[in-house]
């Protein structure tokens, strides 16, 4: 038997970096065959369901708009389906639809859409007027489009870790971008230990996760696509009944079983603010979570110590760090 040896691949995905480190004892032929199957993959995700581009699911229903409904498979039902739920779970605040708003935000840009602006767009922001019905799609008002970035990511790390355990992988962890997926334990007996940034202080940690199996990791922050404009800072994460970035949180993570369900849990705590955000975690059932606040305080869920495997209270376990 060949020695146990950690294998490491990267790529590009989703405008953002993958990283998929796995252990195995089949020699390295065997392990490249794996890591291939676990990038292509993704890369049929990104290809099916990205916005940007002109092949995608989601562009030919966005181009059918208004006019008639798309055939779709059942992996597009079910995705369109989440994210749908995920809008009615946060009263609206995330809506799939949200992304026609690129129209008036450029965070490449620092520079502020009025009110008249996003006044003309939001009438196109409606997630009730998305329609799943007899394996069909159908976006019922002409010019809607439909962006699935606030769950494709997720998805996509649990199915390119659906492939490494079908190889045959029983210790991995992939990283898609900040969206984590371990599968079994690290296979020297310490536990996973997922660092989350410091929403103001880039390239550094203000804590990190440790997982003793298998589960989903999954943050969302202020600081990735974002700009300052006269002390206000504007991101990415837009609450969908305004048209304008969320208030009141720097950055949720979420542990779950899932990184798909950790994603939509986290986004959701980010967009209601971090006190219903950190309610909706603590009544999930297997979910935990902490949240960072506009002060930079943390609040976090009674079981993310155990969660996390850390020793002492959640704080003294921050402040260690």
């Amino acid at each position: 038997m060949n020695e146990r040896t950690l294998y490491t691949t990267r790529f590009a995905l989703m405008g953002g970096a993958a990283v998929v480190r796995f252990i195995d004892d089949r020699g390295q032929r065997h392990a490249e065959t794996i890591a291939r199957a676990a990038e292509n993959e993704a890369f049929r995700i990104e290809r099916k369901f990205s916005r940007f581009r002109e092949e995608s699911v989601v562009s030919e229903i966005a181009r059918n708009a208004g006019r008639a409904p798309v055939a779709v498979d059942d992996e597009t039902v079910a995705l369109v389906e989440a994210a749908l739920d995920l809008a009615r779970l946060t009263g609206g605040r995330f809506d799939p639809t949200v992304g026609v708003l690129r129209r008036a935000w450029n965070f490449r840009a620092p520079r502020v859409p009025d009110d008249d602006e996003l006044a003309a767009l939001l009438p196109l922001v409606n997630h009730g007027a998305v329609s799943v019905r007899d394996g069909t799609v159908f976006l019922e008002r002409e010019g809607m489009e439909l962006d699935l970035g606030g769950v494709g990511k997720e998805y996509a790390v649990d199915r390119a870790a659906d492939v490494l355990r079908a190889h045959g992988v029983t210790s991995a962890l992939l990283n898609f971008a900040g969206d984590v997926r371990t599968i079994g334990g690290r296979g020297d007996g310490r536990p996973w230990s997922i660092g989350v940034a410091d929403p103001r202080a880039p390239g550094q940690c203000r804590f990190a996760v440790r997982l003793i199996g298998g589960a989903g990791v999954a943050t969302s922050g202020d600081y990735e696509r974002c700009f300052v404009k006269d002390g206000v800072r504007y991101h990415h994460l837009l609450d969908a009944t305004t048209g304008r970035p969320a208030q009141g949180v720097m950055s949720a993570t979420v542990v779950a079983a899932s990184a798909f369900l950790a994603g939509r849990i986290a986004t959701a705590a980010f967009l209601l603010g971090p006190r219903d955000g950190l309610a909706l975690i603590e009544g999930m059932p297997s979910v935990e979570g902490c949240l960072i606040d506009a002060t930079g305080a943390i609040s976090a869920t009674e079981g993310m110590g155990r969660i996390s495997n850390l020793p002492g209270s959640l704080y003294a376990a921050y402040s260690a760090l």
